[in-house]
């Protein structure tokens, strides 16, 4: 049991790690934008570049954050019965509904690696003025598809526990609200 606590400790925290070091490209992406607005209409000298790089790194920070996402319970869902229901009902259901999200997942992944691995062996660019390589974001759908799809497993997991009462997973306590923010 040891094992698979550590493995879904590890799953999290890496999810959450590269959760956490991606949410600095909405920074970078900022600033490129402010960059080029700059450019543009102070100097009337726009780039060719920034738009499109700007898109890129949003497509890098859409698809690794998906982890940590679910990690974090942050994607959204229609809870209109479900939130009424305890820990362990919503445990059974999140099992079940998770055959949908496996079989998604596991689709997603076959097809962003082979996608990715097709782009890298032409050397795909955008074919734009600027013209930058493609593969690598790309691959990035590949590694983001494989972090989520890992991190389901632990939710799984998480949820089996919690269904079945068993001793591997402790669900963390819930806190009440005071409607006082910290």
């Amino acid at each position: 049991m040891r094992a698979l606590t550590a493995f879904m400790n590890g799953v999290t925290r890496l999810n959450d790690v590269i959760g956490r070091l991606v949410a600095y490209l909405v920074l970078a992406m900022f600033v490129l934008i402010l960059m080029e607005v700059f450019l543009r209409y102070v100097f009337g000298s726009p780039t060719v570049w920034t738009n499109e790089f700007t898109q890129l790194l949003f497509g890098v920070y859409a698809v690794l954050s998906g982890g940590y996402l679910l990690a974090h319970k942050g994607h959204v869902n229609v809870d209109l019965l479900y939130s009424a229901m305890g820990s362990r009902a919503q445990a059974f259901i999140d099992i079940v509904t998770s055959l949908l999200f496996f079989t998604f997942m596991f689709a997603l992944v076959y097809f962003a690696i082979d996608m990715a691995t097709e782009s890298y062996g032409r050397r795909e660019t955008s074919y734009s003025a600027w013209n930058p390589p493609i593969w690598p974001v790309k691959a990035c759908i590949a590694l983001g598809a494989i972090l989520m799809t890992i991190q389901g497993v632990v939710k799984l997991l998480q949820d089996i526990a919690i269904a079945f009462n068993l001793s591997y997973y402790t669900p963390p306590a819930v806190e009440e609200s005071t409607g006082e923010q910290l």
